[in-house]
């Protein structure tokens, strides 16, 4: 009687057991229509689930098919909020018999990786200095300030309206920073309160383009910085910015952008008026633009990369992008950007903490034989030209010369 009861319970576990998969079944579930990601070891379903992550479907369907381990923790800093979502899609296991990594990814360099992370979280380094962001909201606000008085004592001439141009520039290229850390979450531990600075700094966008096949690429490293930087920020950006938010209704980043084009007419036009305010607006955003593009582009467009194979974490981030060589200025300039290895793989890190975990990630790369790039400022810009060249004669090659 005892040992039937025993059964019955044991039946009962069974009946109630996870199911369990292999990384061949998984891998088959990779489609836009179909998805299934591994974190942890646990299978999740995420083909519905993917249209509403916060992120967008793009990036969390990347991983589709795939362990997703390590970018989960990455981008994610309230673990136990999260998981709340995962719960209801959770659908079994990987099979004890399975390796943790799939597409025989190199299970060491992750080891040392998820090690060193260990080591980033002992070392409080995902802990934030909130001096130091209030000092950058302060000194931006400075900047403003200044930008203001210079017309306000000097008058709307010449030289005092290029100054205020130069310093408001200054201000919005680092009001760019500052939103860029808010949107990474790597500010406030709880996500809402960085989505909320967020929004009051810069607000919340997501768009796409595509590349138009009959442009002369193969002279884009001549033209690019002629055109492309006068139009996105000043045309491009303001026009989609208001139109997404118009569209998807975001009312609330239509509130917040519209009070900022309040402020800067109600401050302006006085010195200028309507149509010299509209001018002035707009030459402040060619400069910003010039600073953006020149930024982001130092250690993205530079790297060569091909077909992407299926990576770890670690290694992909390596090979996705490479740094610009610390000091106050380049850190200042770039918004703590030419830590972009670092940034890249440890998202949520608070920028001031970015130098310190940069001696481990070289340390790591030369026990794996991994490359570390790093280059001083100049030769980053340059190598943006460069690349643009490059590009554009394997364009010619794709398009021309068939």
């Amino acid at each position: 009687m005892g040992k039937g009861g025993n059964q019955g319970e044991g039946a009962a576990e069974r009946e109630v057991s996870v199911p369990t998969f292999s990384w061949e079944e998984i891998q088959k579930h990779n489609l836009r229509t179909d998805r299934w990601l591994v974190i942890d070891r646990k299978v999740y379903n995420i083909t519905k689930w993917s249209i509403q992550h916060p992120g967008g479907q793009r990036v969390i369907g990347h991983y589709a098919g795939e362990d997703a381990t390590d970018a989960f923790r990455a981008f994610h800093p309230d673990l136990e909020f999260v998981g709340k979502f995962l719960k209801p899609l959770l659908i079994g296991e990987l099979a004890p018999e399975e390796p943790s990594q799939d597409h025989g990814k190199n299970s060491k360099i992750t080891e040392d990786f998820r090690a060193l992370r260990k080591t980033a979280e002992d070392m409080n380094l995902f802990k934030t200095n909130h001096v130091f962001f209030l000092l950058l909201l302060a000194h931006i606000i400075a900047l403003e300030s200044i930008a203001w008085f210079t017309v306000f004592y000097f008058g709307n001439g010449w030289i005092p309206t290029l100054i205020t141009a130069f310093v408001l520039a200054t201000s919005q290229a680092q009001a760019g920073w500052l939103q860029h850390d808010y949107g990474h979450l790597s500010v406030y531990r709880k996500p809402k309160w960085n989505h909320l600075v967020h929004k009051f700094v810069i607000g919340h966008l997501k768009y796409g383009k595509k590349k138009l096949k009959y442009l002369p690429y193969n002279h884009q490293h001549e033209y690019f910085f002629l055109i492309g930087p006068p139009l996105l920020i000043p045309m491009y950006f303001q026009y989609q910015i208001i139109m997404t938010m118009i569209v998807h209704k975001n009312w609330v980043d239509l509130a917040w952008a519209v009070s900022y084009y309040i402020r800067f007419f109600i401050t302006y036009i006085p010195f200028y008026g309507i149509l010299g305010a509209l001018l002035f607006l707009n030459f402040i955003r060619f400069l910003e633009s010039h600073w953006f593009v020149w930024v982001t582009q130092m250690n993205h467009i530079v790297m060569e990369i091909d077909q992407e194979a299926y990576r770890d974490w670690f290694s992909s981030q390596l090979t996705a992008t490479c740094n610009v060589e610390q000091s106050f200025f380049n850190d200042w300039f770039s918004g703590h950007l030419n830590f972009q290895i670092e940034h890249h793989l440890f998202p949520t890190m608070p920028r001031h903490n970015l130098h310190k975990i940069a001696p481990l990630v070289k340390s790591l790369c030369a026990k794996h034989g991994i490359e570390y790039q790093e280059k001083p400022l100049l030769r980053a810009l340059l190598d943006i030209i460069r690349s643009l060249k490059k590009s554009g004669k394997l364009w010619l090659d794709a398009y021309l010369h068939k």
